[in-house]
């Protein structure tokens, strides 16, 4: 069997009202219930990549929530498994809350320190127990809707920030899944090889730079979350309409 299964979460916590915001009693059951199944875990980077055989989850984080770390990188690592987070790299000085549009009313509240982000120092400690580190972009943007030399600068400037601080930066993720040629192809010529999308239509053939993933959001419950991760529901995302 070669089954490859590529999840995209964002938050960890428990309490936090917000769709992104998985809590940790879900995060434990789901992954123990892939355990179960008998799936072992890569980086986002070699789901894409290696061909090898067998079941294979890429468990993904966007945005760089602090509760990663805190929350998601013991459960993972209690499997043996790494992760993979992509980090908007204006906030990896960990100065600040993250607070784009759709989160900034969380901002004064008390669930603003769950807007913390990871900074450079703590990517770094995740890069070293094997995970993957890659960009998601400078400032978490919807990248169809700038002009192009802004497109170029968020993508080339946040490859550049992942390389100065980390060494690398293997992968992208398109911010809200926001992405079509234009973009594409500006992420191709700045030197970007593998990227990872949430596409609102199918895409076939699937293609290294808008790789779809399967979002996990706060109302998925062990139910729902294997109805969304079995294989033939995976297909029928990616197959021609």
């Amino acid at each position: 069997m070669n089954d490859t299964l590529i999840l995209c979460y964002h938050a960890v916590a428990s309490g936090w009202d917000d769709a992104i915001a998985v809590s940790e009693d879900r995060f434990v059951a789901q992954m123990a219930w892939l355990n179960r199944l008998g799936y072992r875990g890569v980086t986002f980077s070699e789901a894409v990549h290696d061909l090898a055989g067998g079941r294979r989850v890429a468990v993904t984080f966007d945005d760089a929530f602090h509760s990663v770390l805190d929350r998601a990188f013991p459960v993972l690592d209690g499997h043996g498994w790494p992760g993979t987070v992509f980090v908007v790299t204006d906030y990896g000085d960990g100065t600040r809350p993250i607070g784009w549009p759709t989160l900034d009313r969380w901002l004064g509240t008390s669930r603003e320190p769950e807007l913390r982000a990871l900074d450079w120092l703590e990517l770094n400690r995740l890069q070293q127990a094997g995970w993957e580190v890659g960009s998601h972009t400078r400032t978490h943007p919807h990248l169809t809707r700038l002009a192009p030399e802004a497109v170029r600068r968020e993508l080339a400037d946040s490859l550049a920030a992942c390389q100065e601080h980390l060494g690398s930066c293997p992968s992208l993720a398109y911010p809200y899944g926001d992405v079509n040629a234009e973009v594409v192809a500006v992420a191709r010529d700045v030197g970007y090889r593998t990227a990872a999308a949430l596409p609102g239509r199918r895409l076939h053939p699937v293609r290294t730079l808008e790789w779809p993933r399967i979002g996990i959001y706060n109302a998925d419950h062990l139910l729902r979350f294997a109805a969304k991760s079995v294989p033939l529901s995976r297909r029928l995302r990616t197959a021609p309409a």
